[in-house]
């Protein structure tokens, strides 16, 4: 009979672990969370200082029972979910599920999943930490009063249905405030000129127009342009200076998970949510053939550039070895990390750096081995030395007027071997002649070009995160579930050109902003992230700060249930093609639709879609238009059935900004793991179509036939 119960809260990680610990420990699960609030109610007593009251999961009353079980007749129980805010709560609840009278709760924090760790951290368990826990609940019962008392409101104002979150609700502000700036900006005109000249060797450069009498100078026309050129046209060229120095470029730190999500969706283009799956599965353990489940990864929820002094031996060793002595720093590469950050986690690193990327390629999937493949270059490169470029600036004076050239060359390639972290490093400027002061240059050529300022860009996934990151709005474990939030609710749409408020997103987000102001402004949202902070650190009572949160909100609920503007339908600026009166953008059950302000005299409604500049666009109808969503993510489309010359094939009405398609027809049942509305056929399976769900299930021949 095993001695000791190790409980986690994954099933894949159980796995993993037992097959260290042998006979001497039995490893169960609790598959995540058992007791939450409940799911038909606030949940949260306000006459008795906000006590939360926690409900057995639905289908977790087993769990519990067989954990009993599996404690039966065992003294140590050690508590091992993940080490942070929600896995506190999950070792909580346990301890309270399994009760205190014959046992010894033992708080294990496993950073990585490897034996060393495994044992590291069985012979130094810590106690269940309170007030980590209690930060957790508050965070919790925040969350509970804010979203289950506004979205009640939003139904009766705009659209049944609709939800409210403190956290997401503030980045959806963001993404509205800069859609209206995008909106309202006015470009101007501006002009370039440069020189293309020629020394006493090759090649031809170009150098570009700076200043006038040591004024920078950017004309504003092209009658400007002309006035240069003119003044120009008998100029000498000469060089006024030559100037050379080295530049260094460091490497960036080991990722965080914020900046993990961010580098994945720029260079992988993988959603928040599917990064954080993928690297979930392999911090738990991947299948390595004889070697059995193998945590690849250490805990991927840390804001901590923190790296282990073991783990900082074994990277410089394969750096000298693998790169020569050349590519090691003398010392160790030490990185700040964000205020606020848990030093005792570590940054997202190899459990192993001798694992290359190469090596695990018949055991991790493409999307696995690609972010795998990652996170060991950026830890790798991490610990490098600097690239070194000579950066070289050229002045060129042409009477009053100053041209400058620059280039950069890559002298030592550094950490530049292993990983770049933008696509400019990996490019190679145009290269200039050898050059001295004084020597007159010939012109072959002007090349005057015409500009306009461009509006703010359209957040990204990856530019959204990093804003909540630095205005210190939610933390980097909720960023990916933000994300998927805002999009699943179709507040927000990812298009080509960034992400993009729906019009019921800019209206749900004008409503709180009027009637909530102090929920959706990013500082006092930021505070509320410092309190937390702060409970689990044991400075402040939980309680003291729910009541300085809940008065203050309280009175804006009793204002915004008569005051809030009612709003079911928003002018779209078009006309109606059948009767002439004006078009309203409303929202149905597959998202937003136009339909005619004359209903029901005129019944005409179209879906629509929007330019790169946010007008929008009518969709040509469809005779074929289904019920069916279209499963993009971010996308509020629905699948249409087509004909090609091979047959049918269902694609998204909103082609070509949406390209997903399918061969078989949907199948009319929702996926019982994440609600969404049909499944799809695939050889002897039925899936779910959503690539941030992992659903399937054998095919049941009646269920499967259209």
């Amino acid at each position: 009979m095993p001695k000791s119960l190790l409980i986690v809260e994954s099933p894949t990680k159980a796995k993993t672990i037992q097959k260290y610990l042998g006979s001497e420990f039995l490893v169960q699960s609790s598959m995540g969370h058992i007791i939450d609030l409940p799911k038909n109610e606030l949940g949260v007593d306000l006459e008795h200082d906000f006590q939360p009251k926690y409900v057995t999961i639905l289908g977790k009353a087993k769990v519990i029972s067989a954990l009993k079980k599996a404690a039966a007749g065992i003294t140590d129980i050690y508590l091992a979910p993940d080490p942070d805010r929600e896995g506190e709560a999950i070792a909580w609840h346990i301890a309270q599920a399994l009760g205190e009278k014959d046992y010894r709760f033992h708080r294990v924090l496993l950073l990585e999943i490897t034996p060393r760790a495994i044992k590291e951290a069985l012979a130094k368990p810590v106690k269940l930490n309170q007030p980590r826990f209690e930060a957790q609940q508050a965070r919790r019962v925040l969350d509970r009063l804010v979203g289950y008392q506004i979205s009640p409101l939003l139904w009766q104002k705009v659209k049944t249905g609709l939800s409210a979150g403190r956290v997401q609700s503030v980045a959806l502000r963001l993404v509205v405030d800069r859609e209206r700036l995008i909106q309202a900006f006015v470009p101007e005109e501006y002009w370039s000129l440069a020189a293309c000249l020629e020394g006493k060797e090759p090649p031809v450069f170009a150098a570009n127009l700076l200043k006038k009498d040591n004024k920078n100078l950017k004309p504003g026309s092209a009658d400007a342009v002309e006035k240069i050129l003119e003044a120009l046209d008998t100029a000498e060229f000469k060089v006024a200076k030559v100037e050379k120095k080295p530049q260094r470029r460091n490497p960036a730190p080991p990722f965080i998970t914020s900046s993990l999500q961010m580098e994945a969706s720029r260079k992988l283009r993988f959603a928040p949510s599917k990064t954080m799956r993928l690297a979930q599965r392999l911090y738990e353990g991947i299948e390595l053939g004889d070697e059995g489940p193998v945590g690849l990864i250490t805990y991927m929820r840390t804001d901590s550039t923190r790296v282990s002094a073991e783990a900082l031996d074994a990277v410089r060793g394969l750096i000298q070895q693998s790169y020569g002595e050349d590519y090691l720093p003398a010392k160790p590469n030490v990185y700040k990390s964000p205020k606020g950050a848990q030093e005792a986690h570590e940054a997202i690193r190899p459990s192993g750096v001798t694992r290359r990327p190469q090596d695990l390629k018949k055991h991790l999937g493409r999307e696995e081995l690609a972010l795998y493949d990652l996170i060991w270059r950026r830890f790798v490169a991490s610990q490098m030395t600097p690239a070194v470029f000579q950066l070289t600036s050229v002045d060129v004076a042409a009477g009053p007027y100053l041209f400058r050239a620059t280039a950069s060359v890559l002298q030592f390639p550094g950490f530049t071997t292993l990983y770049q972290e933008t696509q400019e490093e990996a490019e190679q400027p145009a290269k200039l002649p050898p050059l001295k002061t004084g020597e007159i240059l010939k012109l072959r050529d002007f090349d005057p070009q015409r500009h306009f300022t461009k509006p703010p860009a359209r957040y990204t996934e990856a530019s959204l995160i990093k804003e909540l990151e630095v205005q210190g709005i939610g933390r980097p474990s909720t960023y990916a579930t933000i994300l998927t939030n805002l999009q699943d609710r179709l507040y927000l749409a990812k298009e080509k050109y960034g992400l993009r408020p729906t019009e019921m997103g800019t209206v749900v987000s004008d409503l709180l902003v009027e009637n909530f102001p102090d929920i959706m402004d990013p500082k006092f949202t930021a505070r509320m992230e410092d309190d937390l902070d702060r409970i689990a650190e044991g400075k402040v009572p939980w309680q003291g700060v729910m009541r300085e949160f809940y008065g203050p909100f309280a009175q804006d609920l009793v204002t915004a249930k008569t005051q809030m503007r009612r709003v079911k339908s928003v002018p779209s600026g078009l006309k109606c093609p059948q009767c002439g009166a004006e078009l309203l953008v409303r929202w149905g059950r597959n998202g937003e639709f136009l339909g005619c302000s004359a209903f029901p005299k005129c019944n005409f409604t179209r879906n629509f879609t929007r330019d790169q500049g946010g007008q929008i666009v009518l969709v040509e109808k469809t005779p074929e238009t289904s019920n069916y969503n279209c499963p993009q993510e971010g996308c509020t489309g629905t699948l249409v059935k087509r004909r090609s010359r091979r047959g049918f094939f269902y694609g998204c009405n909103r082609y070509p900004e949406c390209k997903y398609l399918q061969n078989q027809a949907p199948v009319d049942r929702p996926c019982p793991q994440c609600q969404f509305p049909w499944l799809m056929k695939k050889g002897k399976k039925l899936l779910c179509p959503r690539d941030e769900c992992d659903y399937q299930e054998a095919v049941i021949p009646d269920e499967a036939a259209n």
